[in-house]
């Protein structure tokens, strides 16, 4: 894919999408973000073309599609917990099938969907592969289920209709720019605060955001249609992930470890009060679930076939806590004069 073309990238006002949008334009490409309305627009350069719209709207659809070249769809509903899980399996689901068969009625050329980790199953200690699917009935949750669902979408689209698609699954990134935040985000956000006094025993897959997105154009360019590259970075245990917020952030580290059930009926209560305040509980059944399973990978698949490079996890931890610590006082302090003038 040449520098010139036009790329059209759904969901990104997000955190990746952001960072997709940013890299695309530094390599020399058209970007048009589809971006609802009531979206932020912090992570969007001013030298990228809005289009307004909805991924489960097919006329605002229709028409950011028109005279796109590439397509970038990382659009999403990524919550971990919700009251409506319909909402996550629409917008997830049958908002992906609307891109995509767009995308095809539009002729677009080449598509990168990013999928996740999520779709993942880990089987004993031994770090996920791509070959390592996930069923749709073993998900726990409707963001898992409907990130599997929308993932075998695409790949039923690919050899049935032709549809020149390449998936991507990210693992958990950091860095700057986390604005809802993500759920790993929160992670840092909470141990800044104080809010994570004690850990549990799980392990996640830290990766740069700007290092995903880079994997994103490179499978672009070299990835394989129909194939599923796994962009990850360092495999972390919590209390590893904790530990380094704290020497990067100069606080005390939670030293201690919990088991889960007495967690249980806090993350029960938490769902109970979520709902009625209109929060995302950080601590859910669903999340405490999702922690029983180190949740490791193995991305040699996309540093082979991609090219794929990423930094040490330890430089995407520095970049949240920075965002999320003395950079997001900065922001907050800026946004209090802007409005004050």
């Amino acid at each position: 894919m040449a520098a010139g073309e036009r790329a059209l990238v759904t969901g990104a006002s997000g955190f990746i999408g952001g960072a997709v949008v940013r890299k695309l334009l530094a390599d020399g490409f058209d970007v048009r973000a589809l971006v609802r309305k009531a979206s932020p627009r912090d992570n969007i350069p001013a030298s990228c073309e809005i289009a307004e719209g909805d991924v489960t709207d097919v006329a605002s659809v229709r028409r950011a599609m028109a005279g796109t070249d590439v397509l970038f769809h990382l659009a999403a509903n990524y919550r971990l917990w919700t009251p409506d899980p319909e909402r996550v399996m629409g917008v997830n689901v049958r908002g992906t099938e609307i891109v995509m068969r767009e995308a095809f009625r539009a002729g677009v050329k080449r598509i990168v969907h990013t999928s996740s980790v999520a779709t993942l199953a880990p089987e004993g200690d031994a770090p996920c592969t791509e070959q390592n699917r996930l069923s749709p009935e073993r998900a726990v949750g409707a963001y898992k289920r409907s990130k599997i669902l929308s993932e075998r979408l695409v790949e039923e689209l690919v050899k049935n209709h032709g549809l020149p698609a390449v998936i991507v699954c990210p693992s958990a990134p950091l860095g700057s720019g986390d604005l809802k935040p993500t759920p790993t985000g929160r992670i840092v956000a909470e141990a800044l605060r104080g809010g994570i006094p004690a850990y549990v025993d799980t392990g996640l897959n830290i990766a740069h955001v700007e290092d995903v997105a880079a994997g994103h154009v490179a499978a672009l360019r070299y990835g394989e249609i129909g194939e599923r590259y796994i962009l990850g970075g360092e495999n972390l245990t919590l209390q590893e992930l904790l530990i380094e917020i704290s020497r990067v952030s100069g606080r005390a580290p939670p030293l201690v470890k919990l088991p889960y059930w007495p967690l249980i009926p806090l993350a029960y209560a938490n769902e109970i009060r979520a709902r009625f305040v209109g929060s995302e509980p950080f601590l859910n059944r669903d999340s405490l679930r999702l922690s029983t399973v180190r949740m490791f990978v193995d991305d040699s698949k996309a540093r082979r076939e991609l090219n794929y490079q990423t930094r040490p996890a330890a430089v995407a931890i520095a970049a949240a806590v920075r965002w999320f610590g003395a950079d997001a006082v900065e922001r907050r302090g800026r946004r209090t004069v802007c409005g004050a003038s």
